[in-house]
């Protein structure tokens, strides 16, 4: 894809997950559950890669707190999940292994990550598991969103991406 393709797209997947997380969430323990933001990081990641897909993850995170629909745990989480899914995608070719990343990164590493960054930042301090039921949930939901969107679509609307080039399962 030539680079202002790239950055159109990636501009529009920011947009519909910054939208659409005002408009899709549901309560999940102590927090909100923003699956969009899950969902738009398989995309980015299958499609572009992890550098991308962190970048993608870190607008919507500045986007959706600047509007104050967002939380500051947005930023780890979002970015982390993104990166674990690149990197797997990049490593396996497979959409389910960019989904198996997104749940890996923000569900487990980044709900871990967020607790110094909620002490640091939010002047908070929890127990080590604290926010990891809730990461769960919301990366499970938007991984499987995600997978969903790219598998379904990659026939029909990205037939000449890179979609097209990831081993049949």
């Amino acid at each position: 894809m030539k680079r202002v393709n790239v950055m159109a797209a990636l501009a529009a997947l920011i947009a519909i997950g910054t939208l659409c997380s005002q408009f899709l969430w549901f309560p999940a323990g102590i927090a909100k559950a923003y699956p969009v933001q899950h969902a738009v990081n398989v995309i980015a990641a299958i499609l572009f890669g992890p550098g991308p897909a962190v970048l993608a993850a870190f607008v919507m995170a500045l986007v959706r707190n600047m509007l104050g629909i967002g939380s500051l745990l947005a930023f780890p989480g979002g970015m982390i999940g993104a990166l674990f899914a690149g990197i797997l995608f990049r490593l396996s070719g497979r959409p389910s292994f960019a989904a198996i990343g997104e749940i890996i990164g923000t569900g487990i590493v980044a709900s871990l990550v967020a607790i110094p960054f909620a002490k640091f930042f939010m002047h908070t301090s929890f127990g080590v598991f604290f926010f990891m039921p809730s990461f769960l949930i919301s990366s499970i939901s938007g991984a499987i969103i995600g997978l969903f969107l790219t598998v379904r679509l990659r026939k029909n609307v990205f037939s000449t991406s890179r979609l097209t080039q990831f081993k049949k399962r």
